[in-house]
C-alpha cells in the first residue's frame, strides 16, 4: 500500500474537529470539494468508514475516533518539531485563544499588546464572541470557559472566581428612583440575556436572584446589554470588571450579588507547546493584577 498523503490525515483532522466539510475547509483555506475528495479516497485507502452523514454535519465512526487519536499524536508531534526549528526563545505560528466576549474584550484585548510585543512573530487570533470554541476538538488552543469541562481530553484550572451585580445608570436612578428588588420588571424595566440563545447555563444570572425576574429588553450580547443599561434603558446584571468600571453606572441593591470563575482550558497534547504555556502564564499573571476588576474590595455602592 502506498504511504498515506499527510494532507489527506490533516483534512481528516479538520473534518473531526469542526464536524463539518465547509467548516474545516475553511479552516483549511481549500474548498469543500478538495476536501470531500480527499476524504473519500482516504477511506478508499484505509478500507473503512471514518464519518457518518448527518443534518449536523459529520460524525467519527469507531474507526474514526481511532484513527482521530493516532492523527492528533502525529500533529502534536509535527508541531512540536516546528517549534524545534524556531529561534530560540521565539514563538511563531498561530496561538488561537477562545474567551467570552465581555471577558474578551473589557480584559484581554485591553492588555494584549503586552504579550503580543514580546512576541512579534506569532500570530494571535483572539476569538471574543456568544459562545467558545472547543480546545477538546482542537478548535482553540486556549479556551477560558465558565465552567470546568466534565469530559474530553482537555486540562482545565481555575483561573478566577468574578462577581456579577445589578447596574443601573446614575441617570435612570435620577429619572425614576433608586431601584429595588420589589420595583424590578415593573417600574424599572430590566435588561438581559435572549433566554433560548444562551450558550452556557452560567449566564442565567437573573433565576438566582429571583425565579419570577424576566427581561423584556434582552440581547445575546454582554456588550449591548451594558450599552443598553449605560443609556438608561434599564437595570441589569453586569460583570464587576464591566460595571463597576464605567463611571455612568451605579450598583444598585447592593446585597444581590452573584459569584461565578472562569476556567483555564487547554487540549493535553499541546499544553506543553511553547506557545501556550507562555499564554497561559501571561494570562495567568494578568488576571492576577487584573483581580481587583474581577472582585470588589468591599460590598458598598461605588
Amino acid at each position: 500500500m502506498q504511504p498515506i498523503a499527510w494532507n489527506d490525515l490533516q483534512d481528516f483532522l479538520a473534518v473531526a474537529r469542526t464536524g463539518q466539510i465547509a467548516r474545516a475547509a475553511a479552516l483549511l483555506g481549500v474548498d469543500a470539494t478538495t476536501v470531500g475528495r480527499r476524504l473519500r479516497r482516504l477511506e478508499a485507502r484505509l478500507g473503512r468508514t471514518l464519518f457518518e452523514q448527518t443534518r449536523e454535519g459529520q460524525v467519527l465512526t469507531e474507526a474514526g475516533e481511532s484513527l482521530l487519536a493516532q492523527v492528533e499524536q502525529m500533529a502534536s508531534a509535527a508541531e512540536r518539531i516546528g517549534e524545534g526549528a524556531d529561534p530560540p526563545g521565539a514563538l511563531t505560528g498561530t496561538l488561537r485563544v477562545s474567551v467570552s466576549e465581555g471577558f474578551g474584550i473589557w480584559l484581554v484585548a485591553q492588555h494584549l499588546d503586552a504579550f503580543a510585543a514580546v512576541h512579534p512573530a506569532l500570530t494571535i487570533d483572539l476569538v471574543a464572541n456568544s459562545g467558545f470554541l472547543s480546545p477538546s476538538r482542537r478548535e482553540a488552543d486556549v479556551a477560558v470557559l465558565l465552567a470546568r469541562p466534565r469530559h474530553g481530553p482537555v486540562v482545565a484550572s481555575k483561573l478566577s472566581d468574578y462577581a456579577l451585580h445589578l447596574y443601573a445608570a446614575r441617570s435612570l436612578v435620577e429619572r425614576d428612583g433608586l431601584p429595588t428588588l420589589a420595583t424590578l420588571g415593573i417600574r424599572h424595566r430590566l435588561v438581559g440575556y435572549i433566554p433560548d440563545l444562551l450558550y452556557a447555563p452560567e449566564l442565567r444570572y437573573l433565576n438566582e436572584i429571583d425565579s419570577a425576574l424576566a427581561p423584556t429588553l434582552r440581547s445575546s450580547s454582554i456588550n449591548a446589554q451594558a450599552r443598553l443599561i449605560a443609556a438608561g434603558a434599564g437595570v441589569g446584571v453586569l460583570p464587576h470588571f464591566i460595571g463597576g468600571h464605567d463611571e455612568s453606572l451605579m450598583r444598585v441593591i447592593p446585597d444581590v450579588a452573584v459569584t461565578r470563575g472562569f476556567w483555564l482550558v487547554t487540549h493535553r497534547d499541546t499544553r506543553q507547546l511553547r506557545r501556550v504555556r507562555a499564554f497561559r502564564q501571561w494570562l495567568t499573571q494578568l488576571v492576577d493584577q487584573q483581580r481587583h476588576r474581577l472582585l470588589p474590595a468591599c460590598n458598598t455602592v461605588p
